[in-house]
């Protein structure tokens, strides 16, 4: 019983955010009128309150900095740094089968230039580095740490990576004009949101997220003080997929695109086995080491 309360808190984190974003997110709407979508003023502002909401959770935990897996700036920086390098050589490969495979085809109605690719590959960086700034201190951070405290360590890896798996498919999609968004708009998309999960269509995807996730989790777990290794693997990821994007289209009538999903033409079945894959090659190298 006491493993569910802990399975579940996170949920609970996730409710408050979400809602605190749909009523500060309607405030912020209404001072704004129509310069921006309600459902983006939301989504912004609840993934804020998720990250802000860290701190009260490490106070109420008594969790440290090291706990959450930061070490001192040198070690951080080096950690980033060879996390960008894992990150590259365990999703590069993806990238590759999918292009031989037809799967992924050059986009040629694109015209190309030195500078447009450098706007592309910098500016590609530094949304993955967003990101992974975001998400790795609650994933591999805060909720991890959490639930290590409270239960055996392949537990904590499993449910930080269902959650941020889940993360990524809280989508709504509907729309409101002007005149028809009330207080209760926001709660209506959160709604949807958090139905989206059970949307079957996103399992393949989902798979492979989770998939990712226990990867960064057993990094995280594996190596002491390693929240900066996990950031540098997850930004070269993201940046990756996004560079990828502005060179290549998926092709839609190619006989192997049930390698990938609809979610962003990369995930899917493809990178679960290969991510599966990977962690079995690690766990059967760190199993014959010990021997």
């Amino acid at each position: 019983m006491k493993y569910l309360v802990y399975i579940l808190m996170p949920l609970v984190v996730l409710l408050v955010a979400a809602s605190l974003g749909c009523v500060v997110g309607y405030l912020i709407w209404l001072g704004f009128g129509d310069q921006f979508p309600l459902h983006k003023i939301i989504s912004k502002v609840g993934k804020l309150f998720l990250v802000l909401s860290i701190f009260p959770v490490m106070a109420m935990l008594h969790l440290k900095g090291r706990d959450l897996g930061f070490a001192d700036k040198a070690a951080m920086l080096r950690q980033f740094g060879y996390g960008l390098g894992l990150g590259v050589l365990t999703l590069l490969p993806v990238f590759i089968v999918l292009y031989l495979t037809g799967v992924h085809v050059i986009d040629e109605t694109r015209s190309w230039s030195f500078a447009w690719v450098l706007q592309k590959f910098i500016t590609g960086f530094l949304l993955a580095l967003l990101i992974s700034l975001a998400e790795e201190p609650i994933f591999r951070g805060i909720l991890f740490a959490g639930l290590k405290q409270r239960m055996p360590v392949i537990g904590a890896v499993l449910i930080s990576s269902f959650y941020y798996g889940i993360l990524h498919f809280l989508d709504s999609h509907s729309r409101f004009a002007n005149e028809e968004v009330t207080f209760f708009s926001g709660f209506i998309l959160l709604k949807e949101a958090l139905l989206n999960v059970l949307n079957p269509d996103i399992l393949s995807a989902f798979l492979a997220l989770f998939m990712v996730g226990v990867f960064l989790g057993v990094v995280r777990s594996r190596v002491p003080n390693s929240l900066a290794l996990c950031i540098g693997c997850h930004t070269a990821w993201v940046w990756q997929i996004k560079f990828n994007k502005s060179l290549f289209n998926v092709d839609a009538q190619s006989p192997n695109l049930y390698l990938v999903s609809s979610y962003d033409g990369v995930v899917g079945p493809l990178v679960t086995v290969w991510m599966f894959l990977v962690l079995f090659c690690y766990i059967g190298y760190r199993y014959l080491k010990l021997r």
